[in-house]
């Protein structure tokens, strides 16, 4: 049998909301059995919901669609919520009989603690986007992790740059639509490498490359892990031009979702 056709039968067994995991996965890389478990298991009390998330992705990992990696999130008793999960082979595969689509698969392997780390932490900005929009009814529009998010564009010289934001985000709120870049940042990196990255971003906002395409250009959401951390940024925001320091914005990560959703006096972006 080809690949495609085990892919095929593979898709047969599967559920909507198996599907729909995988897609997840598929979008943001790694993601913990919690964060799944309060994305796709909402419903019912959560005992219920921790035994469905359980049944479910043990049967997931049974047809080979899913690898859980053997770090643990939250201590030993975190049962099997704290396990990070991400996207096998053929869960890629699946995914691409779904979309009708043939793209390059990203292998999933034991990294860093660091690097399991921060993807986890952009994940997590989504449960909570998705979570806010199931109380609060504003529309999660997109979310792309990297490298969906990416941007290429033509510097000045004309050599190609990319520009490579952790996430971009497109919210519906009301009428008015907030578009954000975001950067996931755990205070591993230098200023002197942050001040590299905002370079790039204005770079990126002089090429008029997005607001071509959107109308504005999004802000620049840098979230942290603490208040000096904020404050140390904000330092080397501004050091910009006047006018590339409204491109970016800097908040704790943990209130990131109210910042956000809070709807902008001057439009959804810059």
């Amino acid at each position: 049998m080809s690949a495609r056709g085990r892919a095929v039968r593979l898709l047969d067994r599967l559920s909507q909301r198996d599907i729909a995991i995988l897609g997840d996965l598929d979008r943001l890389r790694l993601l913990t059995g919690k964060q799944l478990r309060r994305l796709h298991f909402a419903d019912g009390d959560p005992v219920t919901q921790a035994r469905k998330a359980r049944a479910v992705m043990r049967r997931l990992s049974d047809l080979g669609v899913i690898v859980r990696l053997e770090r643990r999130v939250g201590g030993m008793r975190s049962g099997s919520e704290g396990f990070v999960i991400g996207l096998s082979g053929w869960g890629f595969a699946v995914l691409d009989v779904v979309h009708n689509r043939q793209r390059r698969h990203r292998r999933v392997i034991e990294t860093k603690p660091a690097f399991q780390s921060h993807i986890l932490a952009v994940s997590e900005l989504y449960v909570d986007l998705v979570e806010h929009s199931r109380r609060d009814g504003h529309e999660l529009l997109e979310f792309a992790g990297e490298p969906d998010a990416w941007r290429r564009f033509g510097g000045l010289g004309g050599e190609a740059i990319t520009l490579k934001p952790d996430a971009f985000v497109r919210l519906g709120i009301g009428d008015v639509e907030v578009l954000a870049f975001i950067e996931q940042d755990l205070a591993t990196e230098s200023l002197p490498t942050i001040a590299r990255k905002l370079a790039v971003y204005v770079a990126y906002w002089r090429s008029g490359q997005e607001q071509r395409q959107h109308g504005v250009f999004p802000r620049v959401w840098w979230l942290v892990p603490t208040t000096g951390r904020a404050e140390a940024i904000r330092r080397v925001v501004a050091g910009l031009a006047r006018e590339a320091q409204a491109l970016f914005a800097v908040c704790l990560a943990h209130e990131a979702t109210a910042a956000l959703t809070h709807l902008p006096t001057e439009g959804g972006g810059v």
